[in-house]
């Protein structure tokens, strides 16, 4: 017996990649018509046997040809405004997972990945386009407003964590890594500054390799150190619970 779909929950992707200069977000080409918008988040009802994660997972391998191990995935919110799809949109989601729903609730997760050319190329041929954020001006349905929502988790987790690192390749120079925090928190950051504060972390460790045949002179290669931001992070978390044992 085929699995049913659920009639009115889904999950929707906003997918980042960064190509060394621009943070881009995965956009799937749909057949739309009349007013509807062409380019939409990766996304899908969720099965009747599956987790929210899992119907999340099913549809990134869908969409990246990628599996769990090579992503990094989370949840954010809930998006359940009763007219965030409606009318002809409505009608094409109806349409197109053959169900027959007045309201679809969505929860939102972002997704990270490495972008390289073996990516990209399956990407484009499942007929799906990698947009600078700075490009986009409409999307599909509430689309817009689910990607805008992933950016700001975006931000504040990496000001908070080494997520940064999921979007970088195993070796990276500190000129890219910089480029990412400026293409993901809009800013310009003093080179000077971020070198150092980037250096003195004791997360970065050099590989003795260099980049070849630039313009400009050659930067060294680093890679992160997971395990020394492993142990520097157990040992904050033990010295703050000691600490709130104190009063």
């Amino acid at each position: 017996m085929p699995v049913q779909t659920n009639q009115s929950l889904s999950v929707d992707c906003a997918v980042f990649g960064f190509d060394g200069e621009t943070l881009k977000v995965l956009l799937i080409e749909r057949a739309a018509h009349r007013s509807l918008d062409r380019l939409k988040l990766p996304g899908s009802m969720i099965l009747e046997n599956e987790t929210l994660p899992e119907a999340a997972y099913r549809v990134l391998e869908e969409a990246t040809g990628l599996l769990k191990r090579d992503l990094y995935l989370k949840q954010m919110e809930i998006f359940s405004d009763p007219n965030r799809v409606s009318g002809e949109e409505l009608e094409w989601i109806n349409r197109k997972h053959g169900i027959n729903t007045v309201r679809v609730v969505t929860v939102g997760f972002y997704a990270l990945l490495k972008l390289d050319r073996r990516t990209t190329d399956y990407t484009t041929k499942k007929g799906a386009q990698w947009v600078p954020i700075d490009a986009i001006q409409r999307l599909a349905m509430d689309h817009k407003e689910i990607l805008s929502s992933a950016l700001g988790y975006l931000c504040r987790e990496m000001q908070q964590s080494p997520v940064a690192f999921e979007l970088l390749p195993k070796k990276f120079t500190i000129r890219a890594l910089q480029r990412l925090f400026e293409a993901v928190l809009g800013i310009e950051i003093d080179n000077r500054n971020f070198r150092k504060k980037m250096l003195s972390s004791g997360f970065l460790l050099a590989t003795g390799e260099k980049e070849e045949r630039v313009a400009h002179k050659p930067a060294e290669y680093y890679t992160f150190d997971r395990n020394a931001y492993r142990r520097a992070l157990k040992a904050k978390l033990k010295m703050g619970f000691i600490d709130n044992w104190r009063y």
